[in-house]
C-alpha cells in the first residue's frame, strides 16, 4: 500500500522545478512532491500535522529537536500543549512500526531525536499529476450530493438502527446505539465514516443500499435493529458492501441492558475488522469514552441529544429547553459524565447567542456556557466533544488563540471527529478562507450538515470575504430552510446591502425585527467577537446600511 497524506509540508523541504525531492529511511520515502509516505506494501493514513511533525524530524536527524522548537515550527501562531505534541509522535511511531522507540527517541523533559540513517534523492523524473482532493457544491440542491468519488481508506455510513420496540419513544435508544457506533468507528484514522446527520437522513425509509453508498460516497454501509424489552436488548446487525449489494458480515447480540457499552465496542470492533484487515498492524489502539456511572443517565443524555438536533433543525425555545432539561437529568444521576456536561454548555450558548430568551447577550449565560465546558474537560480530557465545546464558547469570551487550540486538540485525539463550528472559530480569528476549506471538507463526511452551517456559515465567511454575490447566494438559502435563525437574516440584510440592493436588505432587515423585535447594532457588536477589528466594523457596516437600529 501507498501512503497519499494531503499536507502543507514545512517551508524547508517544497518542491522546486521538475525534480521530485524524497528522503528515505528504514523502508519508507516521504516524497516532497506527492506529499506522501510510502512503504512497499502498505498505506498508512496520518493527519496533515503528523505529516508535518515528521517531516520536521526527518530534517533535522540526529540532532535534538525540542518541544518548544517542535511546537514554533509547526503551530507558530496558535498556542497548543505538549499534549497535543505527544498525540502527533505517537500516530507517527505508531505509522512507521516505531512501537519500541528505536527511531524516534524521546528525550525525557527536552524533546526527540531521530535516530534512523536519512538518504537524500532527488529524481528529475517528472511528477504526475495528482488528482484535486473531491469537493462538494454549495449550491441549492437540497438532496443528496450523489456520485461523490470515494476515497482511499475504507468509508462506512451507519445507517439509524431500526426500532423493533413495541413503544415507538424508544426511538431514542435505537438511535443512540447507531450514534455511539459511528462514534466509536471514528476513532479509527483508518476508517471514514459517514456522519450521524448525513446517515440518518435515510431513517424509516426502505433504502437500495447501493443508491446509499453512491449517495453518501460510502464503500459500505452498517444497517441493524434494536428491539428493547425490561431490562434486555437484542441488538442485530449486518455489513453490506455497497458498491456490490454483497453482504460481508452480520451478527446478534442478546444483553442485559446494563452491557450496553460492551455490545457497542464488540460491534465496532467487528466491523472494524471486517474492514480494515489489511492493515498490518499488532493490535489498534483506541481511546474510549468514558461511560457514565449509572444507565439512567446515559438514557437521559440520549433523549437530550436527540431533542437537541431536533432543536438544530427547528430553533425554538422548547426545543432548546427539552435538551437542557434533559441534561440537567443525566448530570444529576451521574455529576461526572463528561459528554453531558458539553452538550449542557452548548444549549447555554446557543441561548447566548440567538434570541429565545432573556439568556440573549447575558454575561451570565456565557459564563454558564464556559463554566460546564471547563468541567467537561476536567471530568475527561480525552473527549473531543468537550475540547471543541470549550474551545467555541472561548471564541465569544474573544480568547481566540486557546479556542483555535482547542479544537486542534479535539482533533488530534480523533482524526475523524469534525465539529462544523470550528469553521466559526476560523471565521473569528481572520481564517474565512479556511473557514471555507473546512467546511467544504466536513460536507465530504457530513452532506446533509445543518443548513445553519453547510450554507450560513459558508454565507457568512464569504461576507467576510467580501464574496457578497456568493454570500447572498448561500444566506438565502439558508433563511428558506431556517426561516425563524435571526443570524442569518441579519447577515443576509447586510450582504443585500454591500450590493447596493437596499430594498432587499431592508425587507431581510424587517424580517430581523420581526424575529426579534429588540434587535439593535449595539447588541449585535457584542457578538462581533473577531481578532481583527476591522472584520468587526465591516458586519456593523452592513447591519448599518441595511437600516437596523442603532440602539
Amino acid at each position: 500500500m501507498t501512503l497519499h497524506v494531503i499536507a502543507n509540508l514545512p517551508r524547508q523541504g517544497t518542491i522546486s522545478g521538475a525534480g521530485r525531492k524524497m528522503l528515505q529511511f528504514e523502508g519508507f520515502t516521504l516524497d516532497f512532491a506527492r506529499n506522501s509516505l510510502r512503504a512497499a506494501d502498505r498505506d498508512v493514513q496520518l493527519r496533515p500535522k503528523a505529516v508535518e511533525v515528521l517531516h520536521y524530524l526527518v530534517e533535522n536527524a540526529n540532532r535534538l529537536v525540542t518541544k518548544e522548537e517542535l511546537i514554533q515550527a509547526i503551530w507558530p501562531n496558535v498556542i497548543v500543549t505538549d499534549e497535543v505534541l505527544t498525540h502527533c509522535v505517537s500516530e507517527i511511531r505508531q505509522a512507521i512500526g516505531d512501537s519500541q522507540q528505536n527511531i524516534i527517541v524521546t528525550v525525557p523533559r527536552r524533546g526527540y531525536r531521530f535516530t534512523a540513517p536519512v538518504l537524500r534523492v532527488t529524481t528529475s523524473a517528472a511528477v504526475p499529476p495528482q488528482p484535486a482532493l473531491p469537493t462538494e457544491p454549495t449550491g441549492t440542491d437540497s438532496g443528496p450530493r450523489s456520485q461523490s468519488p470515494l476515497l482511499d481508506r475504507p468509508s462506512v455510513a451507519v445507517l439509524p438502527f431500526a426500532n423493533l420496540s413495541d413503544d415507538a419513544q424508544q426511538d431514542y435508544f435505537s438511535d443512540g446505539i447507531s450514534e455511539d457506533i459511528i462514534t466509536e468507528l471514528s476513532r479509527f484514522s483508518e476508517l471514514l465514516v459517514i456522519a450521524r446527520n448525513s446517515s440518518f437522513q435515510y431513517k424509516g425509509k426502505a433504502v437500495d443500499i447501493r443508491q446509499v453508498g453512491r449517495e453518501l460516497g460510502a464503500r459500505y454501509v452498517l444497517e441493524g435493529s434494536v428491539r428493547r424489552g425490561g431490562d434486555r436488548v437484542r441488538i442485530t446487525a449486518q455489513l453490506i458492501d455497497a458498491e456490490t449489494g454483497a453482504h460481508r458480515w452480520a451478527e446478534r447480540y442478546d444483553r442485559e441492558v446494563r452491557d450496553v457499552f460492551a455490545v457497542q465496542d464488540e460491534v465496532a470492533r467487528a466491523i472494524v475488522a471486517t474492514l480494515a484487515a489489511h492493515v498490518n498492524r499488532a493490535e489498534i489502539e483506541r481511546a474510549m469514552l468514558k461511560p457514565p456511572a449509572a444507565w439512567e443517565a446515559y438514557d437521559y443524555y440520549l433523549r437530550g441529544a436527540e431533542a437537541f438536533f431536533l432543536h438544530s433543525n427547528s430553533f425554538t425555545k422548547a426545543s432548546l429547553h427539552d435538551a437542557r432539561r434533559l441534561f440537567k437529568q443525566s448530570l444529576a444521576i451521574d455529576p461526572g459524565y463528561a459528554r453531558a456536561a458539553a452538550m449542557l454548555s452548548a444549549t447555554h450558548i446557543r441561548a447566548y447567542i440567538e434570541p429565545f430568551d432573556g439568556d440573549y447577550l447575558s454575561p451570565a449565560a456565557l459564563d454558564r456556557a464556559i463554566e460546564l465546558a471547563e468541567a467537561a474537560v476536567r471530568l475527561d480530557p480525552r473527549l473531543p466533544q468537550a475540547r471543541a465545546q470549550r474551545g467555541y464558547v472561548l471564541i465569544w469570551k474573544r480568547q481566540h488563540d486557546v479556542a483555535i487550540a482547542e479544537f486542534e486538540r479535539a482533533f488530534a485525539l480523533n482524526p475523524n471527529f469534525i465539529d462544523h463550528r470550528f469553521a466559526i472559530a476560523l471565521i473569528y480569528v481572520g481564517e474565512p478562507a479556511r473557514a471555507i476549506e473546512v467546511l467544504e471538507a466536513n460536507m465530504r463526511l457530513d452532506p446533509f450538515a445543518s443548513p445553519n452551517y453547510s450554507y450560513g456559515v459558508m454565507g457568512i465567511a464569504n461576507y467576510t470575504l467580501k464574496h457578497y454575490e456568493e454570500a447572498v447566494r448561500c444566506l438565502r438559502e439558508c433563511t428558506l430552510r431556517l426561516p425563524h435563525l435571526q443570524v442569518s437574516h441579519v447577515w443576509l440584510a447586510s450582504a443585500y446591502a454591500q450590493l447596493g440592493k437596499l430594498e432587499e436588505a431592508k425587507k431581510e432587515a424587517a424580517e430581523v425585527l420581526r424575529i426579534n423585535p429588540g434587535f439593535t447594532i449595539e447588541g449585535w457588536k457584542r457578538l462581533a467577537v473577531n481578532k481583527d477589528p476591522k472584520d468587526a466594523e465591516h458586519r456593523l457596516d452592513g447591519a448599518r446600511q441595511a437600516g437596523l437600529p442603532e440602539a
